[in-house]
């Protein structure tokens, strides 16, 4: 369901362009900080990366080996790249066990919640009447489990999806063209949020149904990366050169 509302994301906006200029990329909690009489913990987990091929008829075709590249890649650069002012940024594996089902539960519970954020909160035209300000979403208190688990007081929760165009949905863009019909490419999609682990509070969420970098080089999954990391407090107001969307 969530990916298909994501693709469904990226073929209105690259259907219909003039959308584009009505859509904020992040958004965070009003008022929000880091405390001052102490450095906080992040806790970052594994990101949900999926890469695959979108056929002429398209059809989602994934690659396990691309995804498995994309995965290494972006975990990479993330390692690199995650200075946060005020914070100390920690990894963790993907736990087994009880830990394990709850993680999963509440990355596919965020990835709901961060879905209804893009089409209620980021775009303007779509935005709630209850919610055209601020950031009043939450994972609920439950998620305190993954504070127990990791002792970090707040997580960041990534994913990444791209369907690279095939020949024959190259040939099938330009047959299009020709009749005047729009025929999307490939889908490249990705999100990033910052959770309060205590509350389960959205702090602060950055989407774009349009990313950019090839993610399976290490120059596009730094470009995504950057993309992906926009905006997160405490982060660097200035992305890196080789971040920044064409």
């Amino acid at each position: 369901m969530i990916l298909r509302c994501l693709a469904a994301l990226a073929a209105i906006f690259l259907v219909m362009p003039t959308v584009a200029a009505a859509q904020e990329r992040h958004a965070v909690r009003p008022g929000f900080a880091y405390p001052k009489d102490r450095e906080v913990k992040i806790v970052v987990f594994r990101p949900d990366v999926r890469v695959g091929t979108l056929t002429a008829g398209g059809l989602d075709e994934p690659n396990a080996d691309w995804t498995a590249t994309a995965r290494t890649l972006i975990a990479a650069e993330i390692e690199r790249a995650h200075g946060v002012q005020g914070a100390t940024v920690s990894f963790v594996g993907e736990p087994e066990g009880e830990d394990g089902v709850r993680l999963a539960q509440y990355r596919a519970l965020f990835g709901a919640v961060a879905d209804a954020i893009m089409i209620h909160r980021l775009f303007v035209g779509n935005r709630l009447q209850s919610k055209k300000e601020g950031l009043d979403w939450t994972l609920g208190e439950g998620v305190s489990a993954l504070a127990d688990a990791t002792g970090a007081d707040y997580g960041l929760f990534l994913f990444t999806h791209d369907a690279y165009g095939s020949s024959g949905r190259k040939a099938a863009q330009i047959f299009g063209a020709m009749f005047g019909v729009a025929v999307i490419p490939g889908i490249h999609v990705g999100y990033a949020g910052l959770i309060d682990l205590k509350t389960g509070d959205v702090i602060w969420l950055n989407a774009d149904p349009q990313m950019g970098g090839d993610v399976r080089t290490p120059e596009g999954a730094q470009k995504r990366v950057g993309q992906l990391l926009d905006g997160l407090p405490g982060r660097p107001v200035e992305a890196p050169a080789t971040a920044k969307r064409n």
